[in-house]
């Protein structure tokens, strides 16, 4: 059971969210209506008409990923419908500012249930594409992630695909997924081998690996994104997934706290084999833009997404003091392990120096 969070928790959480609004401004747009001073733009549900090219809907819009994967479309001049769960992200997201004369352009704010197919449905109208960043979390930030958290991430991607395809608009989804979906393997590689196992979008984590070893985010990760694939199939929707590693970034202690938490439960093997990598969320959202942007020409499947693999047991032990989970990586930060595994991300990589090529973006987003 969870604890409920403080107020000066949650008043941290707000003044990090607007820190990060004030960093993100600047982009000059003034083509959208903005809200009432000191309140929020509410679209009314269901008045979407047959859709705007450069309209989508992201779910989970004020979690770490989405809020930056949103201020990366409004910087691409996008116009975007929040899909907020409930009053409490409703307040949270004016407290912010992100609405009002101070605020962004092109934002709305609309409720809709991720467990609720029409009340998805309504929210998804109108949008060309939609964004499912949200996650299924502790309400009380502190306990993790629970094998009845993962199901009810299973039944929220099936409700998502399919309130995509009963609308008019929707032909493109991205859909976050994690690497935790790629890498819970047995015997993920045979250590005698000369030649290290490779890790990529082909890689699928073992299911019975996962509820063995109690790795619920990772169980919930991987059946979510299959259960979002089975049922896009054959239908009128184009899906991408993106895979990103351990989440970092400005705040990304507190405001990812519950998801760092559950992500770092096997750490210690990850790291062992190689496999535990970081990516900031300023490049996380970058990606999924930067998906989304490439559907209608080559983007297709699953993006491994991360920067960074950690290596070293001073890197583990930097990350631990980081999140101020001490032991939860590596129990000598002098201990270096061997690479067994080759985690590989060339797949984004190559559609990322495409668009460069292309000259659609101004600087390299991942290192190889």
């Amino acid at each position: 059971m969870g604890v409920l969070r403080s107020m000066a928790s949650l008043e941290a959480e707000i003044e990090e969210m607007r820190e990060t609004l004030l960093r993100s401004r600047g982009s000059g747009r003034t083509d959208v209506l903005k809200a009432e001073p000191g309140g929020v733009r509410r679209r009314v549900v269901g008045d979407g008409g047959g859709g705007d090219a450069r309209t989508v809907c992201v779910t989970g819009g004020i979690s770490f990923i989405g809020f930056a994967v949103v201020n990366r479309l409004l910087d691409r001049g996008y116009t975007v419908r929040l899909a907020l769960q409930s009053q409490e992200d409703l307040d949270k997201l004016r407290e912010t500012e992100m609405f009002g004369e101070m605020g962004r352009d092109g934002v709305w704010a609309v409720m809709a249930d991720v467990m609720d197919l029409e009340s998805l449905r309504q929210a998804f109208d109108g949008c060309a594409g939609v964004f499912h960043t949200s996650s299924v979390v502790d309400p009380g930030g502190l306990s993790g992630y629970t094998k009845h958290m993962a199901d009810k991430e299973v039944r929220a991607a099936e409700l998502v695909v399919e309130a995509c395809v009963r609308t008019q608009s929707v032909r493109r989804c991205v859909f976050t997924s994690s690497l935790l979906a790629c890498v819970w393997r047995e015997n993920t590689c045979t250590r005698s081998s000369r030649r290290a196992t490779s890790v990529d979008e082909n890689c699928w984590s073992d299911q019975s690996v996962c509820r063995d070893r109690k790795l619920w985010l990772a169980l919930g990760k991987t059946m979510a994104e299959k259960a979002a694939w089975r049922a896009a199939r054959g239908r009128d929707l184009k899906l991408v997934t993106v895979c990103p590693a351990l989440v970092t970034g400005h705040g990304f202690r507190r405001r990812n706290s519950t998801s760092s938490i559950a992500y770092l439960k096997g750490a210690r093997q990850l790291f062992t084999e190689g496999l535990l990598a970081t990516i900031d969320v300023e490049k996380v959202a970058e990606a999924h833009v930067a998906v989304y942007e490439a559907m209608d020409s080559t983007a297709c499947g699953r993006y491994i997404c991360y920067d960074h693999i950690i290596r070293s047991g001073q890197e583990a032990a930097e990350l631990e003091r980081q999140l101020g989970l001490p032991g939860r990586i590596s129990g000598d930060a002098h201990a270096d392990h061997p690479t067994w595994v080759e985690l590989s991300n060339r797949k984004l990589s190559r559609l990322l120096s495409s668009r460069r090529r292309c000259g659609y973006d101004r600087y390299s987003i991942l290192q190889g």
